[in-house]
């Protein structure tokens, strides 16, 4: 194996420590000091979409902006469009990108899900590149891909395990931007007991997301701790359509220790914690919709 696929592989590793610590949304400073390689730094990042380390002759990664639509990252086909760094095709970014696809080398692709705050996804192979309409097209293979013989893989299996991949990082995408989103509406805080650790944290859906008005927008989420997530959706605690916490009245009657007495039962008729601006306030009338659930959960 050469140097280049050394540092890349060394790379995916690396992400993959980092995303059974951090969670699979990494934040940008963490990616700026990325790892060691033989005594060298290796970030991963850097404020250019198309980034290659100083270590490498080649580009290791691609950046997303958060402006940009998630929708429309992955197609239906397991297809990614990715930009050309401006509008020279020789432009050297461009150039290196074409020498990976000639190469036939892995990359990282980081998806912005809010500023400073990316989803990683590896391994992305370049599979065309259309100087026309100043695109590549890449497609997301899994791990396997790193040492399976070409051979080893029909057409087919490769469409189908490409098509599971990109369903699976849709629906990552789409739920990590709501969650990033309603914590940093609510400055990264429980709104029932202003808990402040993020690995603690959760996005609770006010309306499911099953249900078709179950929509992943800030209005019908609040940031809550584990604990406090879970109890809201099995309904012994309810908010209110005027944001006052109510615990059932059952829970209420228990004697059950410490946790039950500070950590639910206090937490009866307290107000919610609201975010900033007014217009990331929870939406009263999804509020009614659980509201009534809660009270007939009583």
């Amino acid at each position: 194996m050469d140097t280049d696929m050394m540092i890349r592989i060394k790379a995916f590793d690396w992400l993959s420590d980092q995303v059974d610590i951090h969670g699979d949304v990494l934040d940008r400073r963490l990616l700026e000091e990325g790892f060691e390689f033989q005594g060298k730094r290796v970030p991963l990042i850097s404020p250019q979409g198309i980034f290659k380390p100083q270590i490498m002759t080649l580009p290791l990664s691609i950046t997303r902006s958060p402006a940009s639509p998630y929708d429309d990252a992955f197609s239906e086909t397991g297809v990614l469009y990715y930009r050309y760094r401006g509008t020279d095709p020789n432009h050297r970014d461009n150039v290196g990108l074409r020498r990976v696809f000639e190469e036939k080398r892995p990359l990282v692709y980081f998806h912005g899900i809010v500023p400073g705050r990316y989803l990683a996804v590896w391994p992305v192979y370049i599979v065309g590149d259309a100087p026309s309409s100043l695109t590549f097209r890449m497609v997301l293979e899994d791990a396997s891909s790193l040492v399976a013989e070409p051979s080893a893989v029909t057409h087919q299996m490769a469409e189908a395990r490409r098509a599971y991949l990109t369903t699976t990082v849709r629906q990552r995408l789409h739920q990590h931007v709501f969650r990033e989103r309603v914590l940093a509406a609510y400055r990264s805080q429980c709104a029932f007991c202003r808990l402040r650790h993020r690995e603690l944290l959760d996005a609770a859906h006010i309306i499911p997301d099953r249900v078709p008005e179950g929509k992943p927008v800030i209005s019908n989420g609040i940031a809550l701790c584990k604990l406090h997530h879970a109890a809201f959706d099995s309904f012994m605690i309810g908010v209110s359509p005027d944001y006052v916490i109510r615990v059932r009245e059952d829970i209420l009657e228990e004697e059950d220790g410490p946790v039950l007495v500070h950590g639910v039962q206090g937490l009866h008729n307290k107000k919610l914690i609201l975010p900033s601006p007014q217009a990331n306030w929870p939406d009263r009338e999804c509020l009614d919709w659980r509201y009534e659930r809660f009270l007939r959960a009583a």
